[in-house]
């Protein structure tokens, strides 16, 4: 009888053989599709942009831009080398950028005879727009800082306004390269100057950029005052972007914190987050925003909710300041001063550290009140020793600034040395509520008038009703004449067309 192991041995190890074979394969064959998907995505791309400059609809220009996430983590040089070969064809501009992509030029004569040698204006930035992208998320630098800069003098000439939501683009990723290699200072007379251009120009998205660009250059380099300055001399467009009027809104709300209006500064952090997305991918802008909405909150005399601080994306970021809204809330100055003293590094990191050391007045002025709801007459001493203060005479002060200001219902008497508080008024009675009424009404009338002004309507829409109106009137006048005639029928006994 005839062994059969050595055979099956065999069978197994070609099995085997193959199945490393198909799986070399598959993953080739899926890198190739990955690589025409995306050659095919930004053909596409440029084919939209084509349409935008035929229609002169900045719509199609929006679309190709909500591309550019999904293709940003797909970019390679070699897909990146073929599309920019194939648009550009003859056009010798396409060779800085294979350069700078590391890619040759492959030359195909035929290919270029048959290509147009003049390409949109829009296809050419979009293809830039590409290549810098991909040159940041590879961390060459110094490559993409010549390009940026070369792209950005490439558009300063060019008043299209088909161009208007890349140039946007442009302009901000200028600003991220310089940022990422600290030296955004030098840009700033540039941006100065397009932002002039692009006011002239009504070119409202890439104000806004520009505008927005400019607050950031001037708050990471410390300079409030000429930020302010301009803030008073802009306007911000009303038909720019919701992501950009965030930005805008809480550029404001921090310029307004600073200058002690808490108020103005509320409104506009709360038009931020609003306006903001509300995705993971936004996690980070949330959370700045939020940091300053709760030290603007409590310097109010406003404690934030409980569930702020326990949405997942922002719990691990806001605990500093849940330790600090804690010590606020119960007016426990040795609280408040381990906190600061914990998390005063993190706090000078954010940025909020000055805005918070204004909140020890406040964590006084809630101690006092608390102390004024739970006692009818105390001593300043009593007080003193309740709030940790170093002395009476302080303790003195403080109650008289608090009483002076409102915080307080109660009396002082100076000689005796304690305060007497008074009955507790009704709320209902003031004019609080009215205020408070007042407020919503007109938080829901500007939402209103904001969703009235970003509804769209077709073009030439009119036209289509007049038209129809006319054929309604035709078949009005056809439906009375069958009537009538119907009628001498029905005169006449003949039913048959009603069967």
């Amino acid at each position: 009888m005839v062994s059969t192991e050595p055979t099956n041995n065999k069978n197994d190890q070609v099995e085997s053989m193959e199945v490393e074979e198909d799986e070399t394969a598959k993953k080739l064959r899926l890198e190739k599709e990955e690589a025409t998907s995306l050659a095919n995505d930004l053909k596409r791309n440029c084919s939209l942009l084509e349409r935008a400059v035929d229609t002169i609809e900045s719509r199609f220009t929006t679309r190709v831009l909500r591309t550019l996430p999904s293709i940003r983590r797909r970019l390679t040089a070699p897909v990146l080398a073929q599309v920019i070969q194939e648009q550009y064809g003859a056009d010798e501009r396409k060779n800085s950028l294979l350069q700078v992509l590391g890619e040759a030029s492959h030359v195909d004569t035929d290919m270029d005879q048959d290509k147009k040698t003049d390409i949109l204006p829009e296809i050419d930035i979009y293809l830039h727009l590409n290549v810098i992208i991909f040159l940041l998320d590879k961390n060459q630098l110094a490559k993409g800082k010549e390009l940026v800069d070369a792209t950005v003098d490439r558009l300063v000439p060019l008043n299209r306004r088909t161009l208007d939501l890349l140039a946007a683009r442009v302009y901000f990723y200028h600003a991220r390269f310089y940022e990422v290699t600290d030296t955004l200072a030098a840009i700033r007379p540039m941006q100065l100057a397009a932002y002039r251009t692009a006011t002239l120009r009504h070119d409202d998205e890439t104000q806004a950029t520009l505008l927005n660009l400019l607050l950031r250059n001037y708050f990471l380099h410390n300079l409030y005052d000429q930020a302010d300055k301009l803030l008073s001399k802009s306007t911000f467009p009303e038909n720019a972007g919701h992501n950009q009027a965030a930005r805008y809104a809480y550029y404001l709300g921090r310029i307004k914190a600073l200058q002690l209006d808490y108020t103005s500064a509320h409104t506009y952090l709360t038009q931020a987050i609003r306006k903001a997305p509300q995705n993971n991918v936004t996690a980070g802008f949330q959370q700045t925003v939020y940091k300053f909405f709760i030290v603007v909150q409590l310097l109010m005399g406003e404690i934030p909710e409980r569930s702020l601080f326990r949405q997942p994306v922002l719990k691990k970021a806001l605990i500093p300041y849940l330790h600090i809204t804690q010590a606020v809330r119960v007016g426990d100055l040795n609280k408040f001063q381990q906190g600061l003293a914990e998390f005063g590094e993190v706090f000078k990191k954010d940025k909020t550290y000055t805005l918070i050391l204004r909140l020890r007045h406040n964590v006084i002025k809630t101690g006092i009140r608390m102390i004024s709801l739970s006692y009818s007459k105390i001593s300043l001493r009593d007080i003193c020793i309740k709030l940790h203060l170093d002395s009476e005479e302080d303790v003195q002060f403080i109650v008289a600034k608090a009483i002076r200001d409102g915080v307080i219902d109660a009396t002082l008497d100076h000689h005796q040395g304690y305060m007497k508080s008074k009955e507790i008024v009704d709320i209902y009675s003031t004019n609080e509520p009215q205020g408070a009424f007042h407020q919503r009404i007109s938080f829901c009338l500007n939402l209103h008038n904001d969703a009235v002004k970003a509804m769209r309507f077709p073009l030439n829409a009119h036209r289509k009703e007049l038209a129809t109106a006319e054929a309604a009137r035709e078949r009005e006048k056809e439906l009375v004449q069958e009537i009538a005639e119907g009628g001498d029928m029905d005169e006449d006994g003949d039913m048959d067309f009603y069967e």
